[in-house]
């Protein structure tokens, strides 16, 4: 598939959202038309791709998160496989982890206040699409409230995530390879599991006056859950891991 290259300047689209206030050179686009280039003629296009992402000047040397939020550091997209393999940037994915280099004030939840509930130098794991990207010191940063953060990771793998808040990890059961007919399934026709057994669970949330309610399910469990819900990781061992809160988990199997 071609791809173009284009500086926001140059671009008049019919009937797109205003792309004002965009980076020069942050905008992609593949299968080019009915784009207006100079003195081009008109072409469709499919696959529009706006990066837009907030670059803070050089003249400012700090960014001082407010209330319940917090500033991370993205961590880099890995580039290789563990093979050795360089990975093409469409294939590489989307970190959702990073390193926390400031936070705000905390929260009030009726007459208590609430900290943060990560510090400074933690590694985290937040929400795939949470937060407000930002270009700072030439890195890419993320500003997000404190929930969005799902929990802190200590190792590189995710088996070890520490939970936060309401947040539940579950090691995802492996999906059935015959029907109850003793039929083998091929991939295609494997229904994605929702079942899984608890690894770890968070504190719990806040309740009205600030104070924590702990959570009802127990490590061990397990457990049904919404099938769309949460995020989804690959465990260093191969195997499959999803975060979700804990209102996502609908039934306990025994």
């Amino acid at each position: 598939m071609a791809t173009a290259q284009l500086t926001a300047s140059s671009i008049s689209v019919r009937n797109l959202p205003s792309l004002e206030g965009l980076r020069p050179g942050w905008v992609k686009f593949s299968s080019l038309g009915h784009v207006r280039i100079g003195g081009l003629a008109q072409r469709s296009f499919r696959g529009l791709v706006v990066k837009a992402a907030t670059t803070v000047a050089p003249k400012y040397t700090s960014i001082k998160p407010l209330g319940d939020r917090v500033l991370v550091k993205i961590k880099e997209a890995e580039e290789k496989t563990e093979g050795g393999i360089l990975l093409p940037t469409t294939a590489q994915t989307k970190p959702q982890g990073g390193e926390v280099v400031a936070v705000g004030e905390g929260k009030t939840i009726g007459k208590s206040k609430v900290d943060i509930s990560v510090q400074t130098g933690a590694q985290v794991v937040y929400s795939k699409y949470a937060g407000t990207e930002v270009e700072f010191n030439g890195s890419k940063h993320l500003i997000l409230k404190d929930d969005d953060i799902v929990g802190i990771l200590e190792t590189d793998d995710i088996k070890d995530l520490k939970p936060l808040n309401d947040r539940v990890l579950i090691k995802v059961a492996e999906a059935e390879e015959k029907t109850a007919g003793g039929l083998l399934l091929t991939e295609a026709s494997k229904d994605k599991p929702s079942i899984g057994t608890v690894v770890a669970v968070g504190p719990g949330h806040f309740g009205e006056e600030g104070k924590r309610k702990p959570l009802s399910i127990n490590p061990g469990s397990s457990v049904m859950y919404s099938k769309y819900a949460g995020n989804d990781f690959k465990g260093k061992d191969g195997s499959d891991y999803i975060t979700l809160r804990a209102s996502d988990v609908i039934a306990v199997l025994s």
